[in-house]
């Protein structure tokens, strides 16, 4: 009996696993919520475990180099956080209004919104090219980096910069997918994009040093992006793009720019913070900047994974709140919250622990692995306050209330954390100490600050 029971069981684990990787539009407004926020939550898991197996491969062929190549790799990645920024802008904004429309039943204008939201990121991505192809080593060292690694690493700044559009449309092609439900499709965009870097990158870099990771990751993303597309041209899913959507839309575009421009800021505000720390990093040396930046390879690398959990919060919000639900959608989100403390309380054990094994995994040079090792132990200690921040923050924009988490960033991470940081670790003398420590407070304060005006429940009222 015991036997059969366990088998059904298997069966059923095995057969709900297969359900929430169907590449299927879904409607969340009816049934199990447990089951509703597990059917988003799988595939978007998978989908950021792919996203953080991307962040890694390229730091770890990449850290082969030398210290060089990796400082150059992490000032690089602080700048192109304004363009993960715009993406993560326009892609939820996308996500709220696209997931507002269907659970309103309204599938041809949340095709319509998706539409608009792409021309939006066409031009935008357009404007950071041309920049990127003129300024990179000037941007390098705006950055603090030193005249070595400035013209060492500009080639691999520019094609990064130049190629941004395939970064946008990654973010924001999957944001019209999991507003449709159809996390799915999101998650096997990212594994053709990743499969197709980690085949790429170890060859081109052979060949080409640290140019040809560029060119590995660039390539590879766009290989997602054209699968992104093909899905909604000629996919049978709720939402299916045509050549008269694309029409400029004064009205659909306002809205989105409304939603865009404050969540755009909100990331930006939070990423600036994160450019800050590596610039005041870049005071300490090179190996400084190595270590740091491997430290935050390797945090990205497990916190992706709930920041897909986090997802689902944002789509049971949006549709829920189109079906005149909000009590449900406020439930979804204390669910996701509590699964995503969870998930990041044993990633704090993993780290504490663990810290350098995942650090000499990727580099063997021992200035490099003390400052990296420090900087997992010590930021690791938020991690739970970080699980429950990133699902507060992605229910407020859902909703298409991107104001509120705005507002929370820049004060916790403008006001609070960078002159903070700065002091501790330069004018008291802290060191690097100084700016972990800074991060791990800033982070708390600013889910505690979220958790609180969550409850208030505003957010239920604001339309899109």
């Amino acid at each position: 009996m015991t036997t059969m029971n366990t088998s059904f069981s298997v069966r059923s684990i095995v057969s709900f696993i297969k359900e929430s990787l169907n590449s299927e539009d879904k409607d969340f407004t009816t049934g199990n919520l447990r089951k509703a926020v597990f059917l988003l939550a799988i595939p978007m898991i998978l989908e950021m475990c792919m996203e953080s197996v991307f962040a890694l491969v390229d730091i770890f062929f990449v850290g082969k180099l030398g210290a060089l190549a990796t400082a150059t790799v992490g000032l690089t990645e602080s700048m192109l956080t304004i363009i993960y920024s715009l993406g993560f802008g326009i892609s939820m904004a996308t996500t709220a209004m696209v997931a507002r429309r269907i659970g309103e039943k309204n599938t041809k204008d949340a095709a319509k919104a998706g539409a608009q939201s792409i021309l939006i990121a066409i031009v935008l991505s357009l404007i950071i090219s041309v920049v990127g192809f003129f300024f990179s080593k000037d941007l390098l060292y705006l950055m603090g980096a030193t005249k070595e690694i400035a013209e060492y690493g500009y080639t691999y700044t520019t094609i990064m910069l130049v190629g941004n559009i395939v970064i946008m449309l990654l973010f924001l092609l999957n944001g019209i997918f999991r507003g449709a439900g159809n996390a799915a499709i999101a998650m096997k965009s990212l594994w053709v994009a990743n499969i197709c870097n980690i085949i790429l990158c170890p060859i081109l870099i052979h060949y080409y040093g640290i140019t040809g990771a560029a060119v590995a990751t660039t390539i590879g993303r766009g290989i997602g992006v054209i699968y992104q597309l093909r899905q909604l041209l000629k996919g049978k899913g709720l939402i299916q793009l045509h050549l008269q959507y694309f029409k400029p839309q004064i009205t659909i575009i306002k809205s989105l720019l409304n939603v865009t421009i404050t969540a755009t800021m909100q990331f930006i505000i939070a990423s600036a913070s994160w450019i800050a720390m590596a610039r005041i990093m870049t005071s300490f040396g090179n190996n400084a900047i190595a270590g740091y930046t491997i430290a935050i390879r390797l945090i990205v690398f497990f916190i992706l994974p709930a920041f897909g959990l986090s997802n689902a919060a944002a789509t049971l919000v949006g549709q829920n709140l189109g079906a005149n639900q909000p009590e449900r959608a406020a439930k979804s989100v204390w669910k996701v919250a509590k699964y995503n403390a969870i998930y990041m309380g044993f990633v704090s054990l993993l780290f504490l622990f663990g810290a350098e094994y995942f650090v000499r995994f990727i580099t063997h040079e021992p200035l490099v692995i003390k400052t990296a090792v420090l900087a997992l132990r010590v930021i690791t200690l938020g991690y739970i306050f970080y699980g429950i921040g990133m699902v507060m923050m992605n229910a407020f924009n859902g909703a298409g209330d991107s104001r509120t988490p705005t507002i929370i960033n820049f004060f916790w991470f403008w006001i609070f954390q960078i002159p903070v940081a700065y002091f501790v670790a330069i004018k008291l003398n802290w060191g690097e100490m100084g700016i972990y420590l800074s991060i791990v407070i800033t982070e708390s304060f600013v889910t505690l600050t979220s958790m609180y005006l969550f409850k208030k429940g505003k957010w239920k009222l604001v339309k899109i």
